[in-house]
């Protein structure tokens, strides 16, 4: 159960952009718990039909320049799953022709992970031509981590998959991917067969230093 907090008292005229402190607690559980579970460790129950739609609703929360929605997601279903396995096979031996059975069964395999399986697509070309490629990229990343978070409020483990295959002929054909679209990668959720613990989280320092005048 998430922490609730007081939405309507207020103090002072600032009290509308302060963050109350149980929702900063909150928001910080959320984020420093998560963390990735490996599709092959994600098992059913997976998500239900108002679950999925929960974390699907936080994507549209994303910042959106324009208000343009310069990505999408399509969610593959247990009847698909043969479809893409197709796809990661095709894309394999299109890079690799003397691809071994061994390994074209272990690309096939991959579809068929996790009780929910969603591909994230971007539009990162075409109108408005104002709003670049990374800025529709960073709102895709914000859209994504949202739903990662949900899921994790859910109490459901999550993770991000990429690898070659997204760029391959044949599963750009299987989304039926636009020209100015690009496959990001598949996000997997199900429940975590076993508790994983968290990893040691790089100190402000690193990636955070101010700029001198």
């Amino acid at each position: 159960m998430l922490p609730m907090w007081n939405t309507t008292a207020k103090s002072s005229p600032t009290d509308d952009l302060a963050m109350p402190a149980p929702a900063a607690a909150c928001a910080a559980e959320l984020i420093h718990g998560r963390r990735t579970v490996l599709p092959k460790r994600l098992v059913a129950p997976g998500p239900d039909a108002q679950q999925l739609e929960a974390i699907l609703q936080v994507a549209a929360a994303a910042p959106d320049h324009g208000e343009i929605l310069p990505w999408r997601f399509v969610i593959v279903p247990t009847g698909a799953r043969a479809a893409l396995a197709e796809a990661f096979e095709q894309s394999l031996t299109l890079r690799d022709a003397g691809a071994t059975p061994l390994q074209r069964e272990q690309a096939r395999e991959k579809a068929f992970r996790a009780p929910l399986l969603l591909l994230a697509i971007a539009r990162t070309l075409g109108e408005p031509a104002e709003v670049p490629a990374s800025e529709r990229l960073v709102s895709a990343g914000c859209a994504i981590q949202n739903m990662l978070l949900m899921a994790f409020a859910l109490g459901f483990g999550s993770a991000l998959t990429s690898g070659k295959a997204l760029g391959a002929g044949p599963l750009r054909r299987l989304f039926a991917l636009a020209p100015e679209e690009q496959a990001l990668c598949f996000l997997s959720f199900g429940t975590p067969l076993h508790a994983r613990p968290g990893r040691l989280r790089p100190a402000v320092a690193r990636y955070c230093t101010t700029l001198e005048p």
